[in-house]
């Protein structure tokens, strides 16, 4: 029989007392409030140098597990200031936390806020500043300044007309009967992008046939806005924009941020552009021949055609109508400044465009001030006006059910007629239509 070795089993049961001593932890619990007195749930308790950590349940408690004490707990969440708190022994411990504006502002976005925050680019935001929007030569309208420059929205005219008529898409179409235009916000304010017709739907019934669609050449008003006045512009076209500006939304969003003044001396800025507008090409007149008159307009059209073909009168009306060109100008001049209280910009501008049509155009004069005033510390007031008189001759285009307007005419009005007046000014009846042609006046 062997021995019992006492030894062996004190040395034995020596390393087993290290070994649990090693493994043994203490539990630390307590709750974390706000300054306010409410619960903080969810909130992170990290032991402070370690990966060590968990969160406070739903009603701000916790309980932790540690190697040893004394130790640091770090107590940290969104919103609030992190705190530290040294830890001697296991009973239950409050942890208040104070609220922290700067935290809170990284994460509050506003649906009347006049900026979008970064933190809110699950809405695919896209920004342009007034230097790419612009560029070396203005644009005579904003509509007109956006073409091209966001990724994924289709800009496109409604017609050639001057003075805007464009339409903008930053989605595809949500709703059958609903606007697939944008909603524009500038400085906060909504703007009534609404097109004013000008009641030649009931002269051309171009809206005939059940379409109650408006289609007698409108102009947008968000045309009118001075893109020299435009510090910023940034676009909303996520599904999620709705969420916070509303069903108007849908579509996407449009927020223009105007210029303001800044302080130090006064600076003054003066810009003038001038250009012309023309058709690129012509289709010029038909290769008619006496046969192919006689053929599909009869023997006296045959008759008339020989005549004005003898005496070097054929006229291409195609040119007589869209053949000249059309001065365009653009003047802009804005002053700001300001000293720590009281800050401002003002700018006005004119623009005048001729269309390539005789009576046709589009002007503008827009003034602009915005002041932001400091009355106290906790006190600022602003103050952001913007007069507009613009007026546009569309003439008379677009889509045509009744035969009566210019480029649907044009197209039954042969080149050896005579319709130039006469030296009373009076001018002669088409004979192939029953429309009086009126004097370019009037057109």
């Amino acid at each position: 029989m062997k021995q019992f070795n006492f030894l062996w089993y004190l040395r034995v049961l020596f390393f087993l007392s290290i070994s649990v001593g090693g493994f043994a932890q203490e539990t630390i619990t307590g709750s974390v409030k706000s300054s306010s007195g409410g619960t903080i749930p969810f909130a992170n308790v990290i032991e402070k140098g370690t990966s060590n950590g968990t969160t406070t349940d739903f009603d701000g408690n916790f309980s932790i597990k540690v190697s040893e004490l004394p130790t640091t707990l770090v107590f940290s969440t969104l919103g609030f200031t992190s705190a530290e708190r040294k830890i001697t022994d296991a009973s239950a411990v409050t942890i208040v936390l104070q609220e922290s504006t700067e935290s809170l502002e990284e994460v509050v976005v506003t649906g009347l806020a006049t900026s979008v925050k970064r933190s809110n680019l699950a809405n695919a935001v896209a920004t342009i500043s007034a230097e790419a929007l612009t560029g070396t030569t203005a644009p005579p309208t904003l509509d007109a300044a956006l073409y091209g420059e966001f990724p994924g929205a289709v800009v496109s005219a409604n017609s050639g007309a001057p003075g805007g008529g464009l339409n903008i898409k930053l989605r595809g179409a949500t709703s059958i009967n609903g606007n697939t235009q944008p909603l524009y916000i500038i400085d906060g304010v909504y703007i009534d992008n609404s097109s004013i017709a000008s009641g030649l739907n009931v002269v051309s019934a171009a809206a005939a046939g059940g379409s109650a669609s408006n289609q007698d050449n409108p102009s947008n008003r968000i045309a009118d806005i001075n893109p020299e006045d435009i510090a910023n512009i940034e676009i909303l076209k996520g599904a999620s924009a709705a969420a916070i500006y509303g069903s108007r939304a849908a579509a996407g969003v449009v927020i223009i941020t105007t210029k303001k003044g800044k302080t130090g001396e006064t600076q003054y800025s003066f810009s003038q552009n001038l250009g012309f507008t023309s058709v690129i090409t012509l289709l010029g007149m038909r290769d008619y021949t006496e046969q192919r008159v006689l053929d599909s307009f009869g023997a006296d059209a045959a008759a008339q055609f020989v005549q004005a073909q003898n005496q070097n009168r054929l006229v291409d009306y195609e040119k007589e109508m869209f053949g000249r060109k059309g001065l365009v100008s653009n003047t802009n001049f804005s002053m700001s400044g300001g000293s720590d209280k009281t800050r401002f910009y003002s700018g006005v501008s004119y623009v005048s465009e001729n269309g390539i049509v005789q009576n046709t155009g589009y002007d503008k004069i827009s003034l602009r001030l915005n002041l932001d005033h400091r009355a106290a510390d906790f006190i600022k007031l602003g103050l952001s006006t913007n007069f507009i008189n613009s007026s546009s001759d569309r003439g008379y285009f677009n889509n045509d059910n009744t035969g009566t307007s210019i480029g649907v005419a044009l197209t039954a009005t042969t080149p050896w007629l005579q319709l130039f007046p006469d030296a009373n000014g009076n001018y002669p009846n088409n004979p192939r239509e029953p429309l009086t042609f009126c004097k370019p006046e009037i057109w």
